[in-house]
């Protein structure tokens, strides 16, 4: 990353999730109950599993904030694991290894198998307990901080459910605003933009369940109000297009990224694939049309930038006969192991993604204006945006 830097840290099962951001400049407010609100949006959907009835998400701000106001060093973000009474014997830091809760069997499609190659282990309780999703939580409450910096700006995030299962709401929700396909997500249980329909989702997710089977989906984060020129088009790592799909592909789950119209812009005429440019009067250049999703050259145009993202079926499955697997000591083949698992997690990925999306982006905010002081850098984001209207 560029001025922005972090690192999560803990287990599934441990004591806690740790996070650590650095580059967060000076003066800019948050505080606890901000980014609680979004850890708990996170946690909820139709179709999640039990860990989330344990779980109730709640931040410690340990370092970097004094009286609601970040001061410029590291902040430590903890997040407390309640279901680590049950696990101290089994996750303990120090003392002898037991085989209680030992995983032998690797979970097809899980990181499991590879991970307990790669380290070493041949418990793959060790790599199964890094790799869990449980640990995006620490990445919500890292992009909070920076969704409250972007929100000072007047850059806002939202994300929505477009499918579940193969049952797509696409081509329902093309004419509602983006920013009211958020509003609407936020009051339905699946996130989708038409809570009405939630019925129809709600019973393929029961199918799913009742059959011991997952269901994967699409969601969609965009991000409008950000001004024109985040990012470079002068290396390939700087290019904004390439840190958010890299910032997605690294959720767990997910398999595919596409911004703006992606994939499907490739059928099209180049006439029919590009967006023409506008200039008016006091709002500058401007697109009619945004199939480039907010991004060409690498850069920010200063339209929404819209990302979508493929989440595959969670591989952890219920059903009395799983996938198949091999037991890495007897090398005998086996049921595949189980832990708590969702029927479908598409709702709570899709504030992941708001998550992921925030963090990039604050990154290129302060890689363009600096991150000591921010009432310094709004200043300087307000006279920017002003010179691009007048270029």
């Amino acid at each position: 990353m560029g001025k922005l830097r972090f690192l999560t840290a803990g287990e599934s099962h441990g004591q806690a999730l740790v996070s650590i951001i650095e580059g967060i400049p000076s003066n800019l407010e948050i505080t606890s109950d901000y980014i609680n609100h979004h850890l708990a949006r996170r946690q909820v959907g139709y179709g999640r599993g039990g860990r989330m009835k344990i779980e109730k998400d709640k931040v410690e701000i340990l370092s970097g904030v004094r009286f609601g106001k970040t001061i410029g060093s590291p902040i430590t973000l903890m997040i407390k694991n309640k279901d680590w009474e049950n696990w101290t014997d089994i996750m303990s830091p120090e003392g002898e290894p037991t085989d209680k809760r030992e995983i032998t069997n690797p979970r097809p499609g899980h990181a499991d198998l590879w991970g307990g190659i790669k380290y070493g282990f041949q418990d793959l309780r060790n790599v199964l307990e890094r790799a869990s999703a449980r640990e995006t939580a620490s990445r919500v409450a890292v992009g909070s901080v920076c969704r409250k910096l972007l929100e000072d700006v007047g850059i806002k995030i939202g994300s929505y459910v477009v499918s579940i299962g193969g049952l797509s709401l696409a081509d329902k929700i093309q004419d509602i605003p983006l920013e009211e396909r958020f509003e609407r997500a936020e009051q339905s249980e699946l996130r989708t933009p038409i809570p009405e329909e939630d019925y129809r989702f709600k019973e393929i997710i029961d199918k799913a369940k009742e059959e011991g089977e997952s269901l994967g989906g699409v969601f969609e984060v965009f991000a409008t109000g950000v001004p024109i020129g985040l990012g470079s088009y002068v290396q390939w790592d700087r290019r904004l297009d390439g840190k958010i799909a890299q910032a997605f592909m690294g959720i767990q789950a997910i398999k595919g990224v596409e911004i703006g119209e992606g994939f499907s812009v490739a059928d099209k005429l180049g006439s029919q694939a590009h967006d023409e440019i506008f200039w008016e009067e006091g709002k500058g250049y401007y697109h009619k049309t945004n199939r480039a999703g907010g991004i060409e050259g690498g850069m920010t145009t200063g339209e929404p930038i819209i990302v979508r993202a493929a989440m595959k079926p969670i591989p952890t499955l219920m059903r009395k006969k799983s996938l198949h697997s091999v037991n890495i000591r007897t090398k005998q083949p086996f049921d595949a192991a189980k832990e708590r698992s969702d029927i479908t997690a598409v709702p709570a990925a899709a504030v992941v993604g708001e998550a992921m999306l925030s963090i990039v982006l604050a990154d290129a905010l302060l890689e363009k204006f600096g991150n000591d002081n921010w009432e310094e850098i709004k200043e300087r984001v307000e006279e920017y945006r002003r010179y691009t209207k007048q270029f």
